[in-house]
């Protein structure tokens, strides 16, 4: 019984639906690069010295290549039609069609990568006509080394001149390359049942037959051996390939013994089975890894369609959202490879997704730098009014103005931020030479007490024309007039005593027992005097006065430190403006503890 020597049935291809893991990454890594990268990657490949073996990687790049050209044409607001060639193109075309109108700003980088392409596919062309020329002649070969083992076959020569050319034709035999893939199967079964023929037919000398059985013997047990040592190699892939080699290598020895033969391919076929289940499972597990990538990859568009349909108000959450979204592009490329019929799709979802997110930010802040641009329009109108302010010498008003210019400020918001520190300078230089020229005059001059006794005189005939009714309606209006008499600035000296009088003669008539109150902030200062009478200020009186007057210097300060707060470097002022508060809130609690020993004695009395 001759030794039955036929390949194992062995995948050897990964299943179509799923992407080997090298083609996952190259697919991710070329979407990702520019119209240069891929140029200069192809450029690469060609003058690389396995080029002609690399032809899928040659058609990933140009297909990675013409996608971007056509993603950018439609950004760029052309025509996204690309003239990608394909395996009609005919091989003498390697120019880019004319275009009509204005030249493409992408026609030179599209005419480059096209004539690197088109070059290297007509040398490829030329590798495969000289591949399949070799081919043919080496089956050519092998059909006259089988003819020549025929004729040995036939001759019955004696052996110890038989063996010999027995020998020099298996040597011919190995030393020839590949032939036609579709003749292979029939040429090599061909040989082989020749071989066998040799040794089952010929009547060899049995002493160098054993010999040349026992040398098979131990090259296949060797290969047994190794193959078996692949089952339990960690790199699945690579020991499926090497057990391909082991296969070609034991097809090209001659047979064993007889009693052999059976035994040594069941233990080679034993070992391939156990390669050849760990490859199909660990394919078997790629493919399940993959639907968990597509999962995964797909909450991940989710997430980000999700940010990029969302209300977003400031930069603040623009920035937010950007780092989200970049984080979340880090886990994206942390995930494998999906299935190869949905990774494009999964990544150009994704794609867009991003696209549409930062699409929308670049119009948020073209938006938001218009905004700023109008605020700094009106805080130069401040500024400018300030400015020309910086001169009055009508003290009352233009203060009330600069303050009110001030919260104006505040409720800008945000300018551009090489301008807003040259801006804020400018203003506050305008309100501080007003302030300072005003305290070198003093709080107030005599056309400013002017006017605060003309005010106080108008509030007089207010209160006189007030129609009294419930208690309630009367006491806030007596508190309302009193706060009202309070914020007014001083007068005249000489009519001090006078329009004091009258306002506590207007006071007692119209709101009985109003001036017997201790003085709270925002109510008249001091005791009313009986209808008529003047009479000069008591202790009491004086110390009230001084009490309200101190409550509006704590406001005015108040006021001063949150207009600081907008300033860069304004720690010290607003240090210096804090402990003036805090004096004067201790000074104030003293005045109210003597008002109080004052009524206290007076109640005693």
């Amino acid at each position: 019984m001759s030794e039955e020597i036929k390949p194992v049935e062995v995948e050897t291809t990964v299943p179509a639906d799923v992407e080997p893991v090298a083609a996952a990454e190259e697919s991710v890594n070329l979407a990702d690069k520019t119209l240069q990268e891929l140029s200069e990657l192809f450029q690469k490949l060609t003058e690389s010295v396995d080029r002609m073996k690399r032809s899928k990687e040659a058609e990933a790049i140009k297909s990675a290549f013409y996608k971007r050209l056509s993603r950018e044409k439609a950004d760029a607001g052309e025509e996204a039609v690309v003239d990608e060639p394909g395996e009609d193109t005919p091989l003498d075309e390697a120019t880019v069609p004319l275009q009509s109108g204005p030249v493409s700003p992408f026609a030179a980088i599209e005419q480059g990568f096209k004539s690197l392409y088109m070059e290297y596919k007509r040398a490829r062309a030329e590798y495969n006509r000289e591949l399949d020329a070799q081919r043919e002649d080496n089956l050519q070969k092998k059909l006259a080394v089988i003819e020549d083992l025929k004729a040995l076959i036939a001759e019955q020569e004696d052996m110890k001149d038989a063996f010999p050319k027995f020998r020099e034709i298996q040597d011919r035999w190995r030393a020839i390359g590949p032939v036609p893939q579709q003749r292979f199967r029939d040429v090599n079964d061909t040989y082989q049942l020749h071989v066998e023929k040799f040794y089952d037919l010929v009547q060899i000398n049995r002493e160098l037959r054993d010999l040349d059985f026992r040398k098979n013997l131990e090259a296949k047990t060797q290969f047994c051996e190794q193959a078996e040592a692949l089952g339990s190699d960690e790199d699945v892939v690579t020991a499926f390939k090497e057990l391909q080699k082991l296969h070609e290598q034991w097809k090209d020895l001659g047979p064993v013994a007889k009693e052999f033969r059976d035994s040594i391919w069941e233990r080679f076929r034993a070992a391939t089975a156990v390669v050849n289940k760990r490859y199909q499972a660990h394919f078997e597990t790629l493919k399940e890894q993959q639907v968990e990538n597509l999962q995964k990859k797909v909450a991940l568009c989710e997430e980000v369609e999700a940010i990029a349909e969302m209300e977003i108000t400031g930069s603040s959450q623009w920035n937010a959202l950007s780092r989200k979204i970049e984080e979340i592009q880090v886990k994206w490329k942390a995930i494998g490879f999906a299935t190869k019929k949905e990774n494009q799709k999964v990544y150009d979802r994704f794609r867009a997704a991003c696209d549409k997110f930062f699409g929308r930010k670049r119009e948020a802040l073209s938006e938001f730098k218009d905004s700023m641009n109008a605020n700094m329009e009106k805080k130069l109108a401040i500024i400018e009014e300030a400015e020309k302010l910086s001169t009055s010498t009508e003290w009352k008003v233009t203060a009330e103005r600069l303050v009110e210019l001030q919260k104006q400020w505040k409720e800008i918001g945000s300018v551009p931020r090489k301008k807003s520190e040259q801006l804020w300078k400018r203003f506050r230089a305008a309100c501080d030479k007003f302030f300072a020229e005003r305290d070198a005059h003093g709080r107030s001059t005599g056309s400013e007490y002017a006017a605060n006794l003309q005010a106080k005189r108008a509030l007089i005939e207010e209160i006189n024309a007030y129609v009294n009714a419930d208690s309630a309606a009367d006491s806030a209006a007596a508190a309302e007039f009193s706060r009202k008499w309070n914020e007014i600035g001083f007068v005249p000296f000489k009519e001090k005593e006078a329009v004091q009088a009258a306002y506590r003669e207007a006071m007692s008539a119209k709101f009985p027992g109003w001036g017997s109150r201790v003085p709270r902030r925002g109510e008249g200062r001091g005791n009313s005097a009986p209808r008529g009478e003047k009479r000069p200020l008591t202790e009491k009186d004086r110390l009230a006065q001084q009490y309200n007057e101190l409550q509006q210097e704590i406001q005015t300060y108040e006021n001063n430190i949150g207009f600081f707060g907008l300033s860069k470097g304004a720690e010290a002022l607003k240090a210096q403006m804090q402990e003036k508060i805090d004096a004067a809130k201790q000074r104030l609690a003293d005045l109210m503890a003597r008002i109080r020993s004052l009524e206290e004695n007076q109640s005693n009395e």
